[in-house]
Order: C-alpha cells, then structure tokens, then sequence
C-alpha cells in the first residue's frame, strides 16, 4: 500500500513495483543488523527449566573471558542462580549466571565471550521468532535464513527489521539500475522496538535502549544527498530512529529568513528514542514499514509521520488519521499483518 500523508490518497501496488515507484531522486536507508539465535533454554541447578531471549549485549570482561547481556528469563532468575545449557550429543560449555534484576530483564554472565560464545549460540540456540509465527524445531536452520534480510552483516539483534524482508538482491539491482541510491546503518533490535506500549499517556512509557551505528561514508553521502534536495527514505522504523537520533540542526542566516539545515552525524552509541506526536521530523521524507501490532510504540512513530507538524492532518485518533484509515482499509482487504505481512510506504 503506498500512503500520500499530505493528501491521504491510497494506491496498491505489489513490492516488486517499488523501482517504479521510486526515482534517481530518491535513497533508501536500511538496517543491516543480522539477528542471532537469541533463544536459549537450560536448566537451573534444581532441574527446572529456563528460557533466556538474549535482547542486548551489555558488555564483555576481557579479563575473566566472560560477556554480559540483558535478558528476558521465563520464568524470572534471582540473582545468583546459575543456569546450564545441554545438547543431545553431550553437555555444552555454556552456562549463565544471574547477576542483577530490572523491572523487564535480568543481567545475564556467560561464561563465554565472543567468537566462544557465538559458536555455542549457533550450536544450542533458537531463531526468535514472534510468538504468534509456528514452527518446528527442525525448522531452525531454515528459518535463520528465512528470518533474516539479504543484506543482514553485523550480528546483536533479538529481532528482524522486518521492513527489509521484502527486498532480494534481484529487486535491489532493479532499484540501482533505476538510480535509486541505497545505504546502510545499524541497530541492533531490542526491547526498545517490540515491547508494547501500557500506559494511555505516551509520555510515561519506558523506551529501552537501543545500540546504533552510522558511519562517517554514510553519514557524508546522506548529507550530500540531502542538501541535493534528494527524498530520505527509511527502510523500517529502527532505520526511522537511528536517523532521527542522529540528526543535528544548524541554522543559517540569509538575507531575508533564517532556515535549518538538518544534516546527521556520524556516531555509535545506544537510543531510547521515542517517536508520537506531535513529534516533528528532521531528516527523514519518506517510510517503508509493515502493518504493525496496536499499541505498539511502532504505531505511534507512523502516526506522527503522517500528521501534523509533518503533514496537514491535526492527530487526534488513530482511528480518525490518515494512516488509521489505510489499516481499515487493509484489514478490509485482506492484507497479512506483522513480521511477515505487507508493507506501506508512506511518502
């Protein structure tokens, strides 16, 4: 579905019809992360089972060989519990200990770092997958490559940027071919992205931190592209967020108003950004995003995209919004929703 958010106008097109939607004008920015096998289940000391979703790297002791992660437990550890990992071929390595307790997470030691403990991660871990999505174990090393996008590189996600799903390296040399400029940033996909959003007032929902990178050759050709006056075009959300993170505002004075020059800055660090409106974008002209859970902080972003100060359209509800009436309309019409659905781009 293809969204006018100044004029609410809605068109339908297949995905592969995108290079003839888009121009030498535009650039898609996308999210490279790679998503790990972040789904691990051992069993404490006393014989009961665990399930830890590694969501985010914390750090790494070089010293004691140890790496730290925020993790959801099913069911919650105390500090202190140990939890060991078996195979059917013999016991692992790995094991993991519970070092502190947060509302959401528990800080997890394993006894393994780095290249030690993605191997192990490779060799006991599961794919994780969305709980409504059904699957075989046997299923796993199929759905590594299923669950992942073509061009995934850098590995910390608990999650796919589902948005970039959708593209396959034939559908990107279309895109080249038509001039269209592709570039990359990270985000590593965490709690900050799929927790749902409690609390009727906005403001009082927590945002996890999220751990981002842009780099400087991207961050300079984003910014020529830019002040080219080429349209910015966000493959998913996470990639919507790193680039509003990273935006700076420099005002310049000319003889008759002064303007903003919004251009982004190169940086890695971590961002618990928070998109809902009246939030005003700076950089980005354009979303590609898929069909999203209600009450998800997800929604909230897109609504804000597609209403004032960004666009004409007052928010009110999202019910009333322009975008509430292009999900009425997909609802209506069959689209699949979530982490495998359809997409929109919103221009």
């Amino acid at each position: 579905m293809v969204v006018d958010r100044q004029t609410s106008r809605l068109e339908e097109h297949h995905f592969f019809d995108l290079p003839t939607l888009l121009t030498a004008n535009d650039v898609l920015v996308r999210n490279n992360t790679k998503v790990l096998p972040a789904r691990i289940v051992g069993h404490k000391d006393t014989g009961g089972q665990v399930e830890l979703l590694l969501t985010k790297r914390v750090g790494v002791n070089g010293v004691a060989q140890t790496e730290t992660w925020e993790c959801l437990t099913k069911p919650g550890l105390k500090t202190g519990q140990k939890v060991t990992f078996e195979v059917p071929e013999k016991d692992s390595p790995l094991t993991a200990t519970c070092e502190a307790i947060t509302e959401m997470t528990r800080q997890i030691v394993f006894n393994l770092a780095g290249d030690a403990l993605l191997t192990e991660l490779y060799r006991i871990g599961q794919t994780p997958l969305p709980p409504y999505i059904a699957w075989q174990i046997e299923d796993e090393l199929e759905l590594r490559q299923l669950y992942q996008t073509t061009y995934a590189k850098h590995l910390g996600s608990a999650a796919a940027p589902t948005a970039g799903l959708h593209f396959t390296p034939e559908l990107d040399a279309k895109l080249i071919t038509k001039g269209v400029q592709i570039e990359e940033v990270t985000l590593h996909v965490g709690l900050g992205t799929f927790l749902p959003v409690k609390s009727d007032t906005p403001s009082e929902h927590h945002m996890h931190s999220e751990w981002f990178e842009l780099t400087a050759a991207v961050a300079d050709r984003l910014n020529q592209a830019k002040k080219a006056g080429k349209r910015i075009i966000a493959v998913g959300t996470t990639t919507c967020r790193v680039l509003e993170s990273a935006v700076s505002e420099t005002e310049v004075i000319t003889p008759h108003n002064p303007t903003k020059i919004a251009q982004v800055v190169p940086q890695q660090r971590e961002t618990a950004i928070f998109i809902y409106p009246p939030y005003q974008f700076r950089f980005i002209d354009g979303l590609i995003t898929n069909f999203h859970l209600p009450k998800s902080s997800l929604l909230l972003l897109i609504s804000a995209f597609t209403s004032q100060p960004n666009t004409p359209h007052p928010f009110t509800t999202f019910t009333e919004s322009s975008v509430g009436q292009a999900y009425q309309k997909a609802i209506a019409e069959g689209y699949r929703f979530y982490s495998f659905g359809d997409a929109m781009l919103i221009k």
